[in-house]
């Protein structure tokens, strides 16, 4: 059983930017994939960018492509997003999930989820 803590949220000015961490707890987390979620008020829950354990390749979003990335330290079990020039319109609170399988991001199927962490970005 995993346990997952975000970390790094904040207020934010639109081309600001921000790290946010996901610690995992569980044993061999460095065998989890990871994935980052949002979601804003009013509106579902949404796919942003994850990681996989096996090879460390990275998916996006296509509005996160060229401003987020993704990243894993696992000596430290944790996952990384940098989010960078960051507009009103990514405000949310932000997930980190994780799961053993990658494709458990496509359809938010993983079973361990943090309790998420709030970015707002001011205009």
């Amino acid at each position: 059983q995993a346990q997952l803590v975000e970390t790094g949220g904040g207020l934010v000015q639109a081309g600001g930017s921000l790290r946010l961490s996901c610690v995992g707890s569980a044993r061999a987390f460095d065998r989890y994939a990871v994935g980052w979620f949002r979601q804003a008020p009013g509106k579902e829950r949404e796919f942003v960018a994850a990681i996989d354990w096996y090879d460390g390749k990275t998916y996006y979003e296509d509005s996160a492509k060229g401003r987020f990335t993704i990243s894993r330290d696992d000596a430290k079990d944790t996952v990384y997003l940098q989010m960078d020039t960051l507009k009103p319109e990514d405000t949310a609170v932000y997930y980190c999930a994780a799961e053993t399988t990658i494709v458990s991001m496509w359809d938010h199927s993983a079973r361990y989820w943090g309790r998420g962490t709030q970015v707002t970005v001011s205009s």
